[in-house]
């Protein structure tokens, strides 16, 4: 998608310049799950990214984020990451970018107070046992003025992103978190209302500055498909050449975008879809909450 094809209620509402959105747009170019590109766009919004800043992600997984933020602005990058193996593969991937990764417990964080300019936390805060601490640790290491860019799943997510999970809550009240259908809860503490997310980030002494709503219109079962399926068979290898090129979010450069190649023509039906929530209303459901909150 084109920057003047960023039409609608959604995309007014960022500020992003032209040229930091056909960025996003060309790297996101081979993402599948709708709702990371969307918040994509958002959370790098929220953060302005500056060359003077110093950045923070906590919990940067494979380093997704990193190499869009590198690619946005020359600002001093650092990540955080406790699996050993995601973290490996992060070094890898990001190992000429000037991006410095360390093994750390968002918990306890390795860094002195107000190291930070921004920090990113995205998807990571309900999968951490004590979310508070984590928020407080968040808070110490930012300057006074930092801005925190947060996106968590909301409780209060699509049947059709997560219809075996959907059914489950509203029945016997448990939800499957491992395994190919676990969906939106897979290996989660808990999701979030906005209501409760915004109490908890003010508790640990941020002021929220806007909260945000994301993708609500989806292809059905499109977590399990996405991350269930989809993923397991990329990251296992198991996926033929044309297909883990398509897939990749490193390699967005090499695909051709051929509709020959199933995986382009599935995103191109979950893009058609998804367009539908460029005019989503804050009170509908949807599958993340994004937040921008400043430490004063």
């Amino acid at each position: 998608m084109t920057t003047n094809a960023m039409q609608g209620r959604f995309w007014k509402g960022l500020e992003l310049q032209p040229d930091s959105r056909d960025i996003l747009a060309r790297m996101l170019s081979n993402e599948t799950d709708m709702m990371f590109r969307r918040r994509a766009f958002i959370l790098f919004s929220y953060l302005g990214l500056k060359p003077e800043d110093v950045v923070l992600e906590a919990g940067c997984g494979r380093g997704f984020f990193l190499n869009m933020a590198r690619a946005l602005s020359p600002c001093c990058l650092t990540g955080v990451e406790l699996d050993a193996e995601v973290l490996e593969e992060a070094r890898r991937s990001l190992a000429h970018k000037e991006v410095e990764l360390l093994s750390a417990d968002i918990q306890q964080l390795p860094f002195s107070d107000a190291a930070f300019d921004k920090v990113l936390f995205t998807e990571v805060l309900e999968h951490i046992p004590d979310d508070k601490r984590a928020l407080q640790e968040i808070f110490r290491v930012l300057r006074p003025g930092g801005t925190l860019a947060l996106s968590v799943p909301n409780a209060r997510y699509p049947f059709l992103w997560d219809p075996i999970n959907w059914v489950l809550e509203a029945t016997i009240g448990r939800p499957i978190r491992k395994g190919i259908l676990s969906g939106i809860w897979a290996n989660h503490e808990r999701l979030y209302q906005v209501e409760e997310l915004q109490e908890k980030v003010r508790e640990a002494g941020f002021v929220v500055e806007e909260a945000r709503l994301a993708t609500y219109f989806c292809v059905p079962f499109a977590h399990n498909i996405v991350y269930g399926i989809g993923k397991e068979l990329l990251v296992a290898g198991l996926l033929p050449k044309s297909l883990s090129t398509a897939a990749d979010r490193f390699a967005y450069s090499e695909n051709k975008g051929s509709l020959l190649n199933p995986i382009n023509l599935a995103r191109g039906v979950f893009l058609a879809v998804d367009r539908l929530n460029d005019d989503l209303p804050m009170s509908h459901s949807s599958v993340v909450i994004t937040l921008k909150a400043r430490k004063y």
